[in-house]
C-alpha cells in the first residue's frame, strides 16, 4: 500500500507544504487532489523560499512527477504564470501532469466570485475571489468546461456560448455589468491550449500504474478539514473536500491503496475569513503569535486571525480523516510564551463536551475549556532532536499526541526544511 494523503487537520495554513516538501525526498508521484489557487504552500530550501499556489509542492524534487489531479480547478493563465516563475527560479517544470478531468476556472467564475460577495455584505463567506467556488457550483450544475475541452476547439466554442447565454444576462440585469465576449474568451483559452497540451492526460490512470508498480504517491491537499464542503464550519467553508476521502475521489483512486493519513497542526490555530473560531485570542495576543508567526496569506496576504491549540477540533479531524499520525508545526512560535491555553473541551449551553458539536448554532456558542500548560522562554529554532527540546516544550508535544489521540511523528520548530524534528518519518 504505497500510497500517503496529507490532510490539514484545523482551518488550513499548518505548514502543509513544508509537510510535502520533506515527504517528497521518498516519493515517486505528489499529486494536489483539490482546490485551487485559492491556496498556497510555502515551501523554505536552502534559504530560497517558494510560494506554490496550483503546483504540486513536489515538484522542487527533480525525481518526483507532479500531478494536478481530476478534483482540482485550475485557472490556466495563473497556472503557466506560476511555472514560468519556476523555471526562471531553476526549478523544472517538464514533468508536470495535468488531469484532463479537473475543470476550468473561466472570467465569468471570477466575476460572479467578487459580485456575489460584495452583495452578501455582513453575511459574506470571505472568499479570496478567485472564482474557485462558481467553477465547482458550476461542475456539480453540469455546466462546468474542463482541462479536455482546450483539446477541441469546436467543444470549447460550443460550452462557452451556451454557458454565456445564461451568465451573460444574470451579468447585466442583476449586477450591472457588461456581458462577456465568448469569441473573445475563447481565442485566450486557445492560447492556453497549445501552452498545456502536452501536459494534459488521463492522471487517475498515471497514479493507478504508479500505485500498481509499487511507487510511493503522496496526496496533497489544500485548506483542511475544518473547511471541507460536508464536514467543516458550513457555509463558512471551501467548495471541495480537503479530508482524506476527498483526496480518492480528487486522485480518481481506491482507498485500498492507502497505508498512512497524515495530519498536519499547528501548535496554535489560525483561520482565514468569515466564520466561527472558539479558541481566537484576544487581539493582542493574536497580534504577538500573527507576528511570531508570520500569519498572513501565502496566496492573499490577509492576516490571518490567530488562536489557541483546539484539540476537541483535532480529535474531530483524527476521526474523520482516520489520521495514522501527526506533524507538529512552528512550536517554536510559542516559545515566547509564560504559559500556554489549551482547548481541551467545549462548554455548550451549559454543558461540557469533549466532542465536535453537531450543529452551526452549537459552533458558534461553544465557548473553551481551557488547561494551562507552561511555556519556555528560550529559542528553539536550532534544536535539532526532540529529546533536546526544552522539558515544557517536550511536555507540550506529548499532550498534543495524547489529546489528539494521534501519534505525533514530526515537529516543526522552524521554517526551513532542515528546522524539522522527527520521530518516525524519515528515521528508517
Amino acid at each position: 500500500m504505497p500510497g500517503t494523503i496529507l490532510v490539514g487537520s484545523q482551518w488550513g495554513d499548518e505548514g502543509k507544504g513544508k509537510a510535502t516538501d520533506l515527504l517528497a525526498d521518498k516519493m515517486d508521484v505528489v499529486v494536489r487532489y483539490q482546490g485551487g489557487n485559492n491556496a498556497g504552500h510555502t515551501v523554505i530550501v536552502e534559504g530560497r523560499t517558494f510560494k506554490l499556489h496550483l503546483v504540486p509542492s513536489g515538484i522542487l524534487y527533480p525525481h518526483v512527477t507532479p500531478v494536478i489531479g481530476d478534483g482540482m480547478v485550475v485557472d490556466p493563465g495563473t497556472l503557466l504564470a506560476e511555472l514560468a516563475a519556476l523555471d526562471a527560479q531553476g526549478i523544472a517544470t517538464g514533468k508536470l501532469l495535468i488531469s484532463a478531468n479537473a475543470h476550468l476556472i473561466m472570467p465569468w467564475h471570477k466575476e460572479l466570485d467578487k459580485l456575489t460577495e460584495r452583495w452578501l455584505g455582513r453575511q459574506r463567506i470571505g472568499t479570496t475571489g478567485r472564482g474557485i467556488g462558481p467553477t465547482y457550483a458550476d461542475k456539480v450544475g453540469r455546466l462546468g468546461i474542463r482541462v479536455q475541452d482546450l483539446l477541441d476547439p469546436g467543444i470549447l466554442a460550443k460550452k462557452v456560448e451556451a454557458v454565456l447565454r445564461e451568465r451573460n444576462p444574470l451579468l447585466a440585469k442583476v449586477y450591472n455589468r457588461l456581458p462577456l465576449d465568448a469569441e473573445a474568451i475563447v481565442e485566450e483559452y486557445a492560447t492556453y491550449a497549445e501552452a498545456l497540451r502536452p501536459r494534459i492526460a488521463d492522471t487517475s490512470l498515471y497514479v493507478w500504474n504508479a500505485l500498481r508498480e509499487g511507487k510511493q504517491v503522496l496526496f496533497e491537499g489544500a485548506q483542511a478539514t475544518l473547511l471541507d464542503v460536508d464536514h467543516g464550519t458550513y457555509p463558512f467553508v471551501t467548495s471541495s473536500s480537503p479530508v482524506a476521502g476527498g483526496a480518492l475521489s480528487g486522485a480518481g483512486v481506491g482507498p485500498g491503496w492507502i497505508e498512512r493519513v497524515m495530519g498536519i497542526a499547528k501548535a496554535y490555530v489560525t483561520r482565514v475569513g468569515a466564520g466561527p473560531f472558539p479558541t481566537e485570542a484576544a487581539e493582542d495576543e493574536a497580534e504577538a503569535l500573527r507576528a511570531a508567526g508570520d500569519e498572513f496569506g501565502t496566496t492573499t496576504g490577509r492576516p490571518r486571525r490567530c488562536g489557541w491549540l483546539d484539540t476537541v477540533g483535532l480529535r474531530y479531524a483524527a476521526r474523520v480523516n482516520g489520521l495514522t499520525e501527526l506533524f507538529v508545526t512552528k512550536l517554536d512560535v510559542l516559545s515566547r510564551l509564560e504559559r500556554i491555553p489549551v482547548a481541551v473541551a467545549y462548554r455548550v449551553h451549559g454543558e461540557v463536551t469533549e466532542d465536535w458539536p453537531m450543529t452551526q448554532t452549537e459552533i458558534h456558542h461553544a465557548e473553551p475549556v481551557y488547561e494551562q500548560f507552561e511555556g519556555w522562554r528560550e529559542d528553539i529554532s536550532g534544536v535539532t532532536r526532540l529529546e533536546d527540546l526544552p522539558r515544557a516544550a517536550r511536555v507540550y508535544v506529548d499532550a498534543v499526541e495524547k489529546l489528539g489521540g494521534v501519534p505525533v511523528t514530526a515537529v516543526g520548530v522552524g521554517p526551513g526544511r532542515e528546522q524539522t524534528l522527527l520521530r518516525g518519518i524519515g528515521e528508517e
